[in-house]
């Protein structure tokens, strides 16, 4: 019988996500794993990837590229000018006004 390297011996079959496969990434992501994390992942990982594999196999030539599954439109309302408040009624709120302005108070310690 052939020796087999300790990857080898616990590959998956081809294709498919191993736990040396999970155990290499979480390495080179300097994670730090328990053996129960890493035969837990591996399913985890493995489940997700299968799933992409499904939907890459998907034959969808025949479909249009969309952004959206359901057909939106502009849902703003339209720009129409309107009456505003009086300058001098809301200066007059103000606690402090400069140049017919509002006048706030210097911001990240600036000299006025």
């Amino acid at each position: 019988m052939p020796d087999m390297s300790e990857s080898e011996s616990s590959a998956a079959p081809s294709g498919a996500l191993s736990r040396d496969d999970v155990a290499h990434v979480a390495k080179l992501a300097l994670l730090d794993l328990s053996d129960a994390e890493i035969d837990r992942f591996t399913g985890q990982l493995g489940a997700v990837l299968e799933s992409a594999a499904k939907l890459a196999a998907l034959d969808l030539g025949d479909l249009a590229p969309t952004h959206h599954p359901f057909g939106l439109t502009n849902v703003t309302r339209p720009d129409e000018i309107v009456p505003s408040l009086d300058r001098d009624i809301v200066l007059a709120q103000a606690p402090d006004i400069e140049d017919n302005r509002f006048k706030t108070p210097p911001a990240l310690g600036e000299d006025s």
